[in-house]
């Protein structure tokens, strides 16, 4: 029987693992126990901080024996700021902690264990984000923009964060300023209040220009709207595009609700995979352009699309997968349930040329259904879910229409692996995959695999 721990208790324990966002974990006297900020290999001095029924949480007090792996956070807000969880260790520290993450995921949720590939590493010397969404609240009365707290509401405040572009910065202190002047407040759902909420820039990596959408749940005067684009227009001279969301929905969802363009144009360009694509501000569209060639260059390796192949891409976003597929298959036809990312997907294959890739605007359920309906039998699926992965539906209609190959990427590891073990219930076997570091020093990883309709 385990002997019960009470908060406040100071054990000391070495770090034998991590937790899935990076925190160290140990076992004190039988149960394990999650410490954020530690390594594996090192021994500390901790003190219980919370002690739950399913989890024990505790503050590293004092590092005892330090791992080499151990660097100093390049940020002084990393101990308290939601932005990055890693920068305490080396890079190649990370990237164990993601491999290894993702194999010990797929093996004990997933039961599957295909030949994965090393991991697809980033050069830190770029930016790590560039598309950027700060939370926006208020301090003591004043505005402040940032990110939340791990496993908390609080906004920790943000001035410059080293983790984003600096157009991103310099829109975030002008909507500052832009509040305080004109006594904007923010969002407080607790209170009742109408206002702010978040802040999204999107720097176009090809061009350097950038987008600023403002999601509020409140209306904005026409003053109102001057007076940002005012500030906004003379802090980020590189802006081309000034964007409202106007988000009523109660809880944390960041972009919902009507877009509206307060200035300039209602898209951002910019270019990936040498194809030119045109973002709205709802788009989906991967915010780290050399890890997101990457990572398209080795879906479409395992994807292996052939000339006289129909592909069918679920969850395409701004079409961005789809328009490479078209470039070796013979058909593509991509569905996406946010309209605006259709219709951007079209200009886009307009726009580069691309006459054999067609987009639906549909959830991926009901589309799945139509083509059953249909008859249509693709070769090749490719999906590529949000974090919550596949609705159980999905994945019996994608084996309905019995395609013989099917490529997953996949921004979760715990999502992936248990829509494999669906996939396995449906008769297709996961073969091959591959992680890319798509977020350094945040412990989101990116995985792709695929999977082969497995032999009667």
């Amino acid at each position: 029987m385990k002997d019960e721990l009470v908060k406040n208790q100071i054990y000391t324990a070495e770090i034998t693992s991590y937790t899935s966002e990076g925190a160290g974990v140990c076992r004190v006297r039988g149960r394990a126990v999650f410490v954020p900020g530690t390594l594996q290999g090192e021994i500390w001095e901790i003190k219980l901080v919370k002690v739950g029924k399913t989890a024990v949480w505790a503050r590293g007090e004092r590092c005892l024996q330090a791992s080499e792996q151990r660097r100093e956070p390049v940020c002084p807000l990393f101990k308290s700021c939601g932005g990055c969880a890693l920068q305490h260790m080396s890079y190649e520290e990370e990237l164990h902690f993601k491999q290894e993450r993702v194999r010990e995921t797929l093996l004990r949720i997933g039961g599957a264990e295909p030949v994965m590939d090393h991991i697809r590493a980033a050069n830190l010397s770029r930016p790590w984000r560039y598309k950027v969404i700060f939370a926006v609240g208020e301090r003591d009365g004043e505005p402040v923009t940032g990110y939340y707290r791990p496993r908390s509401h609080e906004i920790v405040p943000v001035e410059n964060c080293p983790a984003v572009p600096l157009a991103a910065n310099r829109a975030a202190a002008a909507v500052r300023r832009w509040m305080c002047a004109l006594e904007i407040p923010a969002y407080n759902e607790a209170l009742g209040q109408d206002g702010i909420r978040h802040l999204l820039v999107r720097v176009s990596a090809s061009s350097g220009k950038s987008m600023v959408c403002l999601a509020s749940s409140r209306e904005l005067s026409g003053h109102e709207i001057r007076a940002l684009t005012e500030k906004l227009r003379f802090a980020c001279p590189e802006m081309t595009s000034l964007a409202l969301c106007l988000n009523r929905t109660r809880g944390n969802t960041v972009l919902a609700g009507e877009f509206r363009t307060l200035w300039g144009n209602d898209t951002l360009e910019d270019m990936l995979c040498g194809l030119r694509f045109a973002l709205s501000p709802a788009s989906f569209f991967q915010v780290n352009p050399p890890q997101a060639e990457q990572l398209y260059d080795l879906a479409l390796s395992l994807a292996a699309p052939k000339a006289d192949e129909t592909v069918l891409d679920l969850y395409c976003g701004a079409g961005t997968i789809s328009l490479c597929l078209a470039q070796r298959a013979g058909q593509v036809i991509g569905v996406e349930v946010i309209d605006a990312a259709v219709e951007n997907a079209k200009r886009s294959a307009q726009e580069n040329n691309v006459l054999n890739a067609e987009f639906l605007c549909a959830d991926a359920e009901k589309a799945v259904e139509i083509f059953c309906q249909r008859g249509l039998h693709p070769q090749l699926v490719i999906v590529d879910p949000p974090r919550k992965g596949l609705a159980e539906g999905v994945i019996s209609c994608i084996a309905e229409l019995a395609p013989e190959r099917v490529v997953y990427v996949s921004c979760d590891p715990g999502t992936l692996a248990r829509d494999l073990r669906r996939f396995a219930d449906a008769g297709y076997e996961a073969v091959r995959g591959c992680t890319v570091d798509m977020f350094p020093r945040t412990s989101h990883v990116e995985t792709v695999v695929l999977l082969s309709k497995a032999d009667k």
